[in-house]
């Protein structure tokens, strides 16, 4: 127990100094599920300690959220309260730090519900803090970190063997030591891994690739590039020069593509969540750069409910690689967690892409995104296409071939 509560203590250090790099005078939102509330608090102090202005914690009740799909109204289920939006309008302009904590109570809570009431709730609470993704995430105004804290019934999901109080333990040392809080000098080992991703990221943006191409079994996919096309991996920059971790943990360098040159098809290798339930075994095609057919063994109703939120849900907004090398692939855990998952494999994401990824992004207007294929959607979504089974072959805008990714590592 003293072990975990000091491995606890630094992970919650490492997120507010390392993942939201709280500033002196900042105001500081911090959002779980009510069974994370230690996690919260502990956050919460550090951020004080850091000089933060205000603290809010906003503890959310699950079982709530599945009540409001089953019970109300067809029209109330499209309603999001204003004040929901001003909040999120707010840490934008104030330049706030905006930590997200997933793992579920109950992950199968909303397994079984209707796909598209929950689509609908989804759909329009992200079209209401279209502001804060658009200026807060996507110019990165905010600070803003996505990490994940264990749950018994998550953990007995990766380790159904061991008994609830074993199985959240044994998911508490998976998630500290993926996120190397498991180690004295965690906060040194994150400057050297961000050093290491922003080099990656650098050399594979100075190749202009202008085609991905994944092969494997079940996975024949060109994903096309923008010459403005720029990869981004670890740390990102804020507007007013102060680094931070967007997602911990990380191990991807990923990109924004240009979703119009995007054909054939991929076989995920990994389960992913939508609206609650798992996707298992998806294989999709893509035509003229939009899903044309999909299959899958498991959430077919909920993917397809998904895809057809708006136009842009069927076309790509990320392309990201990442190599055997990492920690959460090294692991041999599948965490039914797109925040770990998407950081063992090389992944696609449909939905909206990262204005960031693209030269001159930040101040690029819509009519030039649009004409780097940089896709709009009130959806976005992580799925896993590679292995030790996989390949990955970049083409130049010289038309040179360079393969990148051979049996699932990194060549370069």
């Amino acid at each position: 127990m003293d072990n975990f509560e000091t491995n606890l203590k630094r992970y919650a250090k490492l997120l507010a100094v390392h993942g939201l790099n709280i500033q002196p005078g900042q105001i500081v939102n911090i959002a779980a599920e009510a069974i994370h509330r230690e996690l919260c608090y502990l956050i919460g102090v550090n951020a004080y300690e850091l000089g933060a202005k205000y603290v809010n914690i906003e503890l959310i009740e699950p079982r709530i959220t599945k009540d409001r799909v089953l019970l109300s109204k067809e029209e109330d289920l499209s309603y999001v309260p204003e004040y929901l939006s001003h909040k999120y309008r707010e840490l934008v302009d104030t330049t706030a730090a905006n930590i997200r904590i997933t793992g579920m109570e109950e992950p199968d809570m909303l397994s079984s519900l209707s796909p598209k009431r929950i689509n609908t709730i989804r759909k329009n609470q992200r079209i209401a803090l279209q502001y804060f993704y658009d200026e807060g995430i996507g110019k990165s105004k905010v600070h803003w970190t996505v990490a994940a804290a264990s749950t018994p019934k998550w953990g007995k999901r990766i380790f159904p063997n061991l008994n609830d109080k074993d199985a959240e333990a044994a998911l508490w040392d998976a998630i500290f030591k993926a996120c190397r809080a498991d180690k004295e000098n965690c906060l040194e080992l994150w400057k050297e891994h961000n050093k290491k991703l922003h080099e990656r990221a650098a050399a594979v943006t100075k190749m202009k690739i202008k085609e991905l191409h994944f092969t494997g079994p079940g996975t024949d996919l060109k994903v096309g590039l923008s010459k403005k096309s720029i990869f981004k991996g670890g740390g990102d920059l804020s507007p007013r020069k102060v680094e931070f971790e967007p997602n911990i943990p990380t191990e991807e360098i990923f990109t924004t593509p240009d979703y119009r040159y995007t054909e054939g098809k991929a076989r995920t290798t990994r389960p992913f969540l939508i609206n609650g339930k798992l996707i298992q075994g998806l294989e999709l095609e893509f035509k003229d750069g939009v899903i044309s057919n999909f299959t899958a063994k498991e959430g077919t109703e909920t993917f397809k409910e998904y895809i057809s939120s708006d136009e842009g849900a069927k076309r790509l907004g990320e392309v990201a690689l990442v190599g055997i090398d990492s920690p959460i692939y090294q692991s041999g855990l599948i965490f039914e967690e797109i925040l770990f998952d998407e950081n063992a494999a090389c992944h696609i994401a449909i939905g909206s892409a990262y204005k960031f990824c693209l030269e001159g992004g930040d101040t690029m207007s819509e009519k030039d995104a649009q004409e780097c294929g940089c896709n709009e959607s009130s959806v976005h979504t992580d799925m896993m296409i590679s292995s030790p089974e996989v390949d990955c072959t970049a083409t130049t805008f010289e038309g040179t071939q360079v393969k990148l990714i051979s049996k699932g590592a990194w060549v370069i």
